[in-house]
């Protein structure tokens, strides 16, 4: 399983690289033929990790429960961040992945509670939903980069 921590800590380092010199401006503008924005993705990331591994294992997710709902699957960017809120979103998003390496090497997910994702795969247990996650964050790494060409 190293390597997955390794892959998803990568995936968000090129996230986080994407990020640099953006403002708060650009990374809230929804191009037209995008449901989203950067600000939005990048939240959605921290919030689905936390959901696909915590709380479908029965645990608390270590995100805030407002973060939670206003970037979960389904929403729609209505939240429009300070500087700070950003630089906190952004702060767990290169911090939980050493977190959850670390929680899964203390043997914390001893529950999974089966979830069909919206793409057809079905998760059984935190190994499915760790490597489900790393495509998910593929995914989401190419939006934002599509975006960004167009703010």
């Amino acid at each position: 399983m190293k390597i997955q921590f390794d892959v998803l800590r990568k995936s968000r380092e090129l996230v986080a690289k994407e990020l640099e010199g953006l403002s708060l401006d650009q990374i809230h503008k929804t191009p037209e033929g995008f449901k989203n924005n950067i600000a939005w993705n990048v939240a959605h990331l921290v919030v689905t990790q936390q959901l696909l591994h915590y709380k479908l294992s029965g645990l608390n997710c270590l995100c805030p429960d407002d973060l939670i709902e206003a970037h979960k699957k389904g929403t729609l960017p209505t939240k429009t961040f300070t500087e700070e809120e950003f630089k906190e979103v952004k702060e767990l998003l290169i911090g939980l992945p050493d977190t959850l390496e670390e929680d899964f090497e203390a043997g914390i997910f001893e529950n999974y509670n089966e979830y069909p994702t919206s793409t057809g795969f079905v998760l059984t247990s935190i190994n499915t939903a760790i490597v489900f996650n790393n495509f998910h964050e593929g995914i989401h790494y190419g939006i934002i980069r599509a975006i960004k060409k167009l703010v």
